[in-house]
C-alpha cells in the first residue's frame, strides 16, 4: 500500500504492473481491495493503480462532517491523477465509482485516454427517463434506510438492507465472510452517502463525453443499474456496451476472466 497527499487527505492506493496506466475507482461500501480478483490479470498488460476514496478503508471514518460527496470524490480523483504525473490514463469505475469517473471525464477529458464504466451508479433525469418523477429515488430511500440503521450501531442490519435491495432477498446472509468484512469496514460511508446530493445524469451530460468509452454490465443485474447503463450508452457517441452472461452488479468478482478479456481488448485498441 502507498499513499499520495490529495486535497488535504492521504489517499491510499495499491499498484501492480507497468505502463500504460489504468486507474480503478471502487463503488459504494468498497475500497481498493475490491479489485483483487482482476488486478493480477489486468496488471500483466497495464500499470494498475487502485485508490481508496476519501473516508473508505484503510481510513476509519465516524460518519461526521460534510467531506463525503460525489463532488469531493471527483475533485480527489482529478487531483490524484494529476499528482501521479504520468500523463493521460485509462480510467475505470464501478457503480458509484462509475458515476465519479463519468464526472471526471466530463470535467477533465485531457487527463484520460479511455473510459470504462461498469454499471455506473446514479439516477436519470427527465431527458433520459420518460418515467422520471421529481423527488428522492427508490435507491436514495434504500441508502437512507441502511444509513439510519448503521448510525444506530447495527452494522450488519444496515448492510443487509442495502445489499438485499441490490442483489435480492437474503443476499447479505448468503455472502461469504471475506466480502462481508470488506463491507463492514466501509459501513459508515453509507451515512455520508445518505447526504450525497449527486446530480442525476442528463442527455447533455452523456453527449458531452468525448473520451472513447466502454460500458460493461451484468446480464442478470436487477433494478436501476441496467437502465442507467443503457440510457447513457445510447447517448455517449461512439461508445460500446458489453454484457457478461449470468453476472450481476459485482460482475468482475463473479466472472473475472471474462471481465478482463473485455477490458483488455478495449484498452488494446489504437
Amino acid at each position: 500500500m502507498q499513499t499520495l497527499p490529495v486535497n488535504g487527505f492521504d489517499m491510499a492506493y495499491l499498484e501492480a504492473g507497468s505502463s500504460p496506466p489504468l486507474v480503478c475507482v471502487h463503488g459504494s461500501l468498497c475500497d481498493f481491495r475490491i479489485w483483487s480478483s482482476v488486478m493480477g490479470l489486468l496488471s500483466k498488460n497495464h500499470r494498475v493503480i487502485a485508490p481508496s476514496l476519501r473516508h473508505f478503508f484503510p481510513d476509519h471514518w465516524d460518519g461526521v462532517g460534510d467531506t463525503y460527496s460525489i463532488a469531493q470524490h471527483v475533485d480527489d480523483v482529478i487531483a490524484f491523477i494529476e499528482k501521479l504525473g504520468i500523463g493521460p490514463v485509462d480510467l475505470m469505475g464501478h457503480s458509484r465509482g462509475g458515476h465519479i469517473t463519468f464526472r471526471v471525464a466530463q470535467r477533465r477529458p485531457d487527463l484520460l485516454r479511455r473510459l470504462i464504466l461498469a454499471e455506473p451508479g446514479g439516477e436519470l433525469d427527465a431527458s433520459l427517463d420518460p418515467a422520471y418523477k421529481p423527488g428522492p429515488s427508490p435507491l436514495a430511500a434504500r441508502i437512507a434506510a441502511s444509513a439510519e440503521v448503521i448510525a444506530k450501531g447495527d452494522i450488519d442490519g444496515g448492510l443487509a438492507i442495502f445489499i438485499d435491495a441490490l442483489e435480492g432477498p437474503g443476499a447479505w446472509k448468503r455472502m461469504p465472510a471475506t466480502p462481508k468484512q470488506l463491507l463492514r469496514d466501509n459501513a459508515t460511508t453509507m451515512i455520508g452517502q445518505m447526504r450525497d446530493s449527486r446530480p442525476p445524469f442528463s442527455k447533455a451530460d452523456a453527449e458531452a463525453i468525448k473520451t472513447p468509452t466502454l460500458f460493461i454490465g451484468g446480464a442478470n443485474t436487477r433494478g436501476t443499474p441496467p437502465l442507467v447503463l443503457r440510457a447513457l450508452a445510447a447517448n455517449v457517441k461512439g461508445s460500446r456496451t458489453e454484457m457478461i452472461p449470468r453476472a450481476t452488479h459485482p460482475m468482475f468478482e463473479q466472472a473475472p476472466q471474462k471481465y478482463c478479456e473485455i477490458v483488455l481488448a478495449f484498452l488494446a485498441e489504437a
